[in-house]
């Protein structure tokens, strides 16, 4: 499989993702940054001085890798969502589809572009957590393994509603009311050991628990779910969300009208 890959298309796809973040880079890459800032400011630093120490570390300091996650799954959802269905309502598509590359090589070119915004995205607040609250990753791999695992996940996401959608207000109905609500009540404030017990149990059920919890703990060393489970979790919905979209791209789901 991987000799008969065009490698060449693969990577020129990627390439057009990036230079397309580039392009809009006051659109894509500094209002997270910008927002981070401020919801440390506001919320680290002003109320954080009221909280006892979180996981062995200051407030400001746990609301860091929460934070982060919260824009990597903003970003990798948005980047491929609106690259998709642009394409498509502006039949820029059909240069894409008329180029010798497979659904896999179609479907990679768009979630890899995207995956490597969300890695510049995560560093550059990253950079603001070690300026600001001196808060560094214990363990660097898992950081790095959690960021690309949940990239994989909404990117394969915003591939499917980019090919569902019909008019740009479809595209923000999953981060309006599902992305959104979810990530604010999944522990990038608060942590669930805070929350009722019923509250907890919910918690279970809610997928950006997961992604936050186990990116936390490689801030902290510590998480309120084995970390088996949470990778587990994510890997799984990663993999059927990739499926789907491999899927939908490979029938050419509204690809072609």
């Amino acid at each position: 499989m991987i000799a008969d890959m065009n490698f060449v298309g693969l990577t020129t796809l990627v390439k057009r993702e990036m230079v397309r973040s580039l392009k809009v880079i006051n659109q894509v890459i500094w209002p997270p940054i910008i927002t981070t800032v401020l919801y440390v400011v506001v919320i680290g630093f002003s109320l954080g001085g009221k909280i006892a120490k979180i996981q062995g570390v200051s407030y400001a300091e746990f609301l860091i890798p929460g934070l982060i996650m919260l824009q990597v799954i903003a970003a990798t959802y948005d980047e491929c969502s609106s690259s998709v269905f642009q394409g498509r309502f502006l039949n820029a598509i059909q240069e894409v589809l008329i180029a010798p590359i497979s659904p896999f090589e179609f479907v990679a070119g768009f979630i890899f572009g995207s995956v490597v915004r969300a890695f510049l995205i995560a560093v550059l607040i990253g950079i603001v957590g070690v300026l600001t609250v001196h808060a560094v990753p214990q363990n660097w791999l898992l950081a790095i393994f959690t960021i690309f695992e949940v990239s994989l996940l909404f990117s394969s996401l915003g591939i499917i509603f980019g090919l569902m959608a019909e008019k740009f207000d479809h595209i923000a109905i999953l981060t309006t009311f599902v992305i959104t609500p979810l990530t604010f009540v999944g522990g990038v404030f608060t942590p669930a050991t805070l929350l009722p017990v019923p509250l907890r149990t919910l918690e279970l059920f809610n997928p950006m628990f997961y992604t936050i919890d186990a990116f936390r703990r490689s801030y902290t060393g510590e998480s309120f779910l084995p970390l088996w489970l949470s990778l587990g979790a994510i890997g799984f919905l990663a993999l059927l969300g990739l499926a789907i979209a491999w899927r939908m791209v490979a029938i050419g789901y509204k690809l072609r009208t």
